[in-house]
């Protein structure tokens, strides 16, 4: 985790606000095959990371911070799925160093998407985060159709709704089993101890399963509980996919 000594921890305090207005008119371009439409919008979303380099997001408040980072890795990441489209390649792992690699500038720090997301956003100590960054791969949530902003707390909520509903938690009764997205074995510890984030230590499986019943309908709550299913993780899916919703 050396994205979490080389960067330096967000600290929003201020009362200014950003404005992502040119990340939701990109936002209106990316419908049905996102992927075939983004190298159409590099240029737009160069215009959009530029203009967001320019800004401290330690003037912003908490929430307007945190939707800041998270289109921030959102728009960097459509960057690089743009370049694979453009490239051919089947994964954003055709992108050398697609993670770890500088790819933005803001507020006199160079970072990767890495660094973005467990030096900037996981600090912000809300696991929501994991159902609203994209990164290209076809396992990946839903792009959110409209930019993040002070309205973030709303917004992640239906994000992570909709993200197990779609089937990052899917039930099969007849096997009395739970199978969750990877996402949740990688940063489950995240859902049982946010207040720890980030972390890289693993969470009892029927932790955070117990912790996603938040954001599950009752029926299911129910069925859980009467069963106490055994809990796999599926495997994740690296093509190049987006979908947006």
């Amino acid at each position: 985790m050396t994205s979490l000594v080389t960067v330096r921890s967000p600290d929003p305090g201020g009362h200014d606000t950003a404005d992502h207005g040119r990340f939701a008119k990109i936002l209106e371009q990316l419908e049905g095959d996102v992927i075939r439409r983004l190298p159409d919008v590099v240029e737009e979303l160069d215009a959009y990371l530029d203009e967001m380099a320019t800004i401290d997001p330690d003037r912003l408040d908490r929430d307007e911070a945190l939707a800041f980072w998270i289109n921030v890795y959102n728009a960097a990441a459509l960057r690089v799925g743009a370049h694979a489209a453009g490239d051919g390649v089947p994964t954003v792992f055709g992108i050398p160093g697609v993670f770890n690699s500088p790819v933005i500038f803001v507020s006199g720090e160079e970072l990767s998407l890495d660094q973005v997301e467990h030096g900037k956003i996981r600090r912000f100590g809300d696991p929501r985060i994991h159902a609203g960054l994209v990164c290209g791969a076809m396992s990946c949530p839903t792009l959110r159709r409209e930019p993040y902003t002070g309205e973030v707390d709303r917004q992640l909520d239906d994000q992570m709704r909709q993200f197990l509903a779609s089937g990052a938690l899917r039930l099969e009764p007849s096997a009395n089993e739970v199978v969750l997205s990877p996402i949740f074995a990688w940063f489950g510890r995240d859902f049982v101890k946010p207040h720890r984030m980030p972390t890289l230590l693993p969470a009892r499986r029927r932790l955070v399963l117990r912790a996603l019943g938040v954001w599950v309908d009752d029926q299911t709550v129910e069925w859980i509980e009467e069963v106490e299913p055994s809990i796999t993780f599926s495997g994740y899916d690296w093509r190049l996919a987006c979908s947006i919703g």
